[in-house]
Parts: structure tokens; sequence; C-alpha cells
């Protein structure tokens, strides 16, 4: 309240400075008091109507009204950060979206890369070696006869691979996969259990600081314009 503090004392400073002028002043003192008071009175009442929305004054109802209401503050924020931004149509939209980039941006080259080509391989003759064909390739020098086989197939089993991947059918199945709508759903339940951990957190004390820390500016040029036009008032008053 620092700012605040200083735009009222100055205010308020030349007002009173204003009031001291018209009865000093030679010519217009009932004009020149007239603009100071109705200045000071005007300040005084917009610095009281701001003290009053963060701190208790006795008797006077209606002051302290955000510590008093700060449980209410509190459901307000969860519902605008709950309705208006973190909404399961908002994360869903957001999560399609991002969907549909990455399917045209998705390079599967690296996990293709991955795949034990040799492994496959190994497994292969294993079976085949197991088959019925296994005792004839046993005549004809067995697993070793089939090596020249290793390296086309390998070459073969990636271009499947690729092909399988970029089409169309293998991109629709990635998509329905991934459930926009249950992510979305889950990703708004973690993050109402992370507003609600943290609101429950939150004290009256905390609360006035946060309001305070957003409008402090504004709440001390209240108090500026409160002196001017209570002078301009004041101006009106002497000439009507």
């Amino acid at each position: 309240m620092k700012k605040l503090l200083n735009k009222s004392f100055v205010t308020n400073l030349i007002a009173v400075v204003i009031i001291v002028t018209g009865y000093v002043c030679p010519v217009q003192q009932a004009l020149v008091k007239s603009i100071g008071f109705f200045a000071l009175s005007g300040a005084i009442t917009n610095w009281l109507a701001v003290y009053m929305l963060f701190e208790k004054v006795p008797f006077l109802y209606g002051s302290g009204v955000i510590p008093d209401r700060f449980e209410e503050f509190k459901f307000s924020i969860k519902q605008l950060m709950m309705q208006q931004f973190f909404t399961a149509n908002n994360i869903e939209h957001f999560i399609e979206t991002e969907e549909d980039q990455g399917s045209k941006m998705l390079n599967l080259e690296p996990l293709l890369n991955a795949v034990d080509y040799d492994k496959i391989y190994e497994n292969l003759v294993s079976s085949i070696m197991d088959s019925s064909f296994g005792g004839m390739l046993i005549m004809m020098g067995g697993a070793e006869s089939l090596a020249p086989l290793k390296e086309p197939f390998t070459e073969k089993m990636k271009i499947t691979l690729t092909g399988i991947v970029e089409s169309d059918r293998f991109k629709t199945a990635l998509k329905q996969g991934l459930d926009a709508h249950k992510i979305g759903v889950d990703i708004v339940d973690n993050i109402e259990a992370v507003i609600d951990k943290r609101l429950s957190e939150l004290t009256p004390q905390l609360v006035k600081e946060m309001v305070q820390a957003i409008i402090r500016e504004h709440l001390g040029w209240l108090v500026v314009w409160g002196g001017i036009f209570g002078g301009l008032m004041g101006a009106l008053f002497v000439f009507a």
C-alpha cells in the first residue's frame, strides 16, 4: 500500500495547502477555500473507501469486505479458472490440435532405427528350424545356409515397417488410441485438485495481499481523482 499512501498523502497535502492559501490570499478567498475543502473531502472519502475494502473499521458496516468474504473470493477464483480457462472442451480441442500437428510432424525414423532387426531375423530362423523345414535345412547346411538372406530380409523389413507407420490406417488407429476426451477430463480433474489444494492454503490475509497486489496502483489514482473532482465541485458550488 506504499504507493497508495504516497498518492493519498500528496493529494491531501495539496488540498490542505489550497485551504491555507484560501485564508491568506487577498482575492477569491471563498472560491479557493471551497476548492480546498471539497478536494480534501473527496480525497479523504475515496481513501477511506479504499481502506475499508481491506481493513475492518469499527462501527462501519461493510468495511473489511475482502477479508470477510475471502471464502467467496476463493470460490470465484476457482470458478474463473475452471469455467473460463481449464474447461474439458478447451483442453480436448488443444489436445486434438496438437495431435493433428503431431501427425504431420511425427518422425518415426528413430523408432524404426531402434528396432532390433537382428533379433527379428534370429527368431525367424529359429521358427523355420523348429518347423517341418528344419530337417531339410539341416541337410543343406543348417541355419548358416540362410545367412545370405539376412541383409535383404532386414532391408525389406525396414521398408515394410516404414510403409505401415506412414499409412493413413496406422495414423488413424494411433489417433483413436489417444482418446482426447478422456485425456481432457483427466487433466481437468487433476487441475481442479491442484487448485482446490492451493485455495485451501489461502488465508484472509493472503487473499487481501493478492487483491492489493493486483489493483493497488489504480486504487491510488482513485484518491487523486477524488481530490481533483472534489475541487472542481467546490468551484462549481461557489459559482452556483
